[in-house]
């Protein structure tokens, strides 16, 4: 059953990150959090309308709230491929217009359609066009020499003026030229000012801050002058920090996560996996950093780097590696 997205209140989202985001990531996520917006990788509306959408683009039923994130510059085939998904049951459709890698560059689109925000603002009206779910986009505070302020302004204008619902900003400018994408996850510096300065410009809009946001605490502090806070890297390495999103952002009712549990139920999904002859390392792949600072980690993190990558591994290497943490120590502070 589809999820009601509100792009009202706090919200605390887990970014969509290629090669890291996939379907298996997504289901360890939601096992330690219920309300927190879970992303997929980006996946180009050519690929969502003419590829394996059972492979590209299918979830489990327990990742909502979900939302997909579509690469490409075509309104047309956006809207698409925005219907087809809308269609599989996602929340949200998500244009991306941050990427810089080499592959979006190639395709013209990505963070290069930071250059022509009228395009966006035409991808998106066709979208909104054809679907009734949200429609948001994720973007830069500008690409190579542009202006943040200036190029910023335009995109919030447009996007906003064909109607989206919210906009994510990645308060760092990308690089097409002169940098690699690794090397543009750190340089230049962030500038979450100026993310704050178009909140204050869009009081009435959604505006969320993405960006080396590192903990709750700084997620929390991020939702005093933005509207949400979308977290990367930190819920990937130290998925542990998850655990505490429903209390702290969402104010339900302090319940501490049950590891033993998450576990349990990351092993019957690799069952599952296994048994339509996928291998338990692309489950356990995502789950390295869960028991990051407990006594046993650094065993846990073994066992699933050699044991848990054979090819003939079963769900019982996850329980081993599991047996080996000390979960009675106090958890790292979220």
């Amino acid at each position: 059953m589809r999820a009601e997205v509100s792009c009202s209140g706090p919200r605390l989202a887990i970014a969509p990150m290629m090669d890291w985001t996939d379907r298996h990531c997504r289901f360890f996520h939601r096992q330690l959090t219920r309300r927190a917006l879970l992303y997929t990788e980006m996946v180009v509306a050519d690929a969502v309308i003419h590829g394996d959408r059972d492979r590209l683009i299918g979830f489990d039923a327990a990742e909502h709230p979900v939302a997909l994130q579509l690469g490409g510059s075509e309104p047309g085939k956006l809207a698409e491929a925005a219907l087809i998904g809308a269609d599989f049951g996602y929340d949200e459709i998500n244009l991306n217009v941050g990427c810089p890698s080499d592959r979006v560059q190639s395709g013209t689109f990505g963070a290069c359609l930071m250059k022509v925000p009228e395009l966006v603002g035409e991808c998106v009206a066709a979208m909104k066009g054809r679907v009734s779910v949200p429609i948001t986009v994720k973007c830069r505070i500008g690409v190579d020499d542009q202006d943040p302020e200036e190029a910023l302004d335009r995109l919030a204008e447009h996007v906003f003026a064909a109607g989206a619902d919210a906009l994510w900003v990645h308060a760092r400018k990308a690089w097409l030229e002169g940098l690699s994408p690794r090397e543009n996850r750190d340089i230049p510096p962030l500038d979450y000012d100026r993310v704050y300065r178009l909140k204050e410009k869009y009081l009435k809009e959604f505006i969320g801050v993405n960006g080396g946001i590192q903990s709750l605490d700084e997620a929390v502090a991020h939702m005093e002058r933005a509207d949400g806070a979308m977290v990367g890297r930190a819920a990937y390495h130290t998925p542990a920090i998850l655990a505490a999103v429903d209390g702290r952002i969402y104010g339900e009712a302090e319940e501490p996560v049950d590891l033993a549990s998450v576990v349990e139920a990351m092993a019957a999904h690799a069952a599952r996996h296994i048994a339509t002859g996928g291998r338990l390392a692309h489950v356990t792949r995502h789950m390295v950093g869960l028991f990051h600072g407990l006594p046993g980690a650094r065993r846990y993190r073994q066992i699933l780097s050699t044991d848990a990558t054979k090819a003939d591994a079963g769900p019982e290497v996850l329980l081993k590696a599991f047996a080996a943490v000390d979960c009675s120590a106090p958890a790292e502070a979220a």
